[in-house]
């Protein structure tokens, strides 16, 4: 059985970490870099760096704040926003990221997914989904959650995973933020529908949230921001959790 990681998130907003609720209401939580030498020290199996407005912003990432991070790193690092090309990939991971994150030019062309996976390989690809609920529907949104698709969450998957995607991060804008726990249903049926690993995000808030995720869906990594960023649930009390439910973690 693969081990499962625990992946904290930096949503970064003006060269800060930032932390909302449903993707709204963003407040500051943190030096991106101070966190994230943080948590490689307290035991993260990976980092996850969202740059959330480039997008929206019609911008690309900050290259040098993802240098300055990947330097005090040595755990996969992987980094989203405001990439549509291969040529933008190409710097990203000069800058020092293992792996980069698409979620809106994905959609906008999917053929993008192919061409990074047969550059890069698939193991440098993730595409994230975020998903909502919406009019009895699972559906795709993009441009940092602002905007609906009509693409279904699960098909969507389905597709990036056989253009080329090593990996889906999952996010529920349902959940995301509130700590009422991750969206098991969505995580389920996206988790079994591809052979892809994929990683839940969004609404932890415990350390049985995790537990609940692993045991209920095929989920291979759960990721959570606003609980590691304000201490609530340290990174190696809860891997030390996991381990004693018998839960495989690294």
């Amino acid at each position: 059985m693969l081990k499962k990681r625990i992946i904290p998130c930096l949503d970064i907003k003006d060269g800060t970490t930032v932390k909302g609720i449903n993707f709204e209401g963003l407040r500051n939580a943190g030096d991106p870099v101070e966190l994230a030498v943080k948590y490689e020290m307290e035991g993260a199996d990976e980092l996850i760096f969202l740059d959330i407005t480039a997008t929206l912003e019609d911008r690309k990432t900050f290259a040098d704040l993802v240098k300055k991070i990947a330097r005090e790193l040595s755990i996969p690092f992987t980094v989203g926003g405001g990439i549509s090309s291969v040529e933008d990939v190409r710097k990203l991971l000069e800058a020092g990221a293992d792996k980069i994150s698409i979620n809106s030019s994905a959609v906008k062309n999917p053929q993008l997914i192919y061409e990074l996976a047969k550059e890069f390989g698939s193991q440098c690809v993730v595409v994230a989904v975020d998903t909502r609920f919406t009019d009895g529907s699972d559906l795709v949104y993009v441009r940092g959650g602002k905007q609906a698709t009509s693409l279904n969450t699960v098909n969507w998957a389905k597709d990036a995973a056989s253009l080329g995607a090593g990996e889906i991060l999952l996010t529920s804008m349902d959940g995301d933020g509130t700590k009422n726990g991750f969206d098991i249903r969505i995580t389920k049926l996206v988790s079994e529908a591809v052979s892809i690993p994929v990683i839940a995000s969004g609404g932890a808030g415990s350390a049985d949230d995790f537990i609940k995720v692993f045991h209920e869906t095929k989920a291979t990594g759960a990721l959570a921001a606003s609980i590691f960023h304000f201490n609530e649930v340290p990174i190696q009390e809860l891997k030390q959790y996991l381990k004693n439910q018998k839960i495989p973690v690294r």
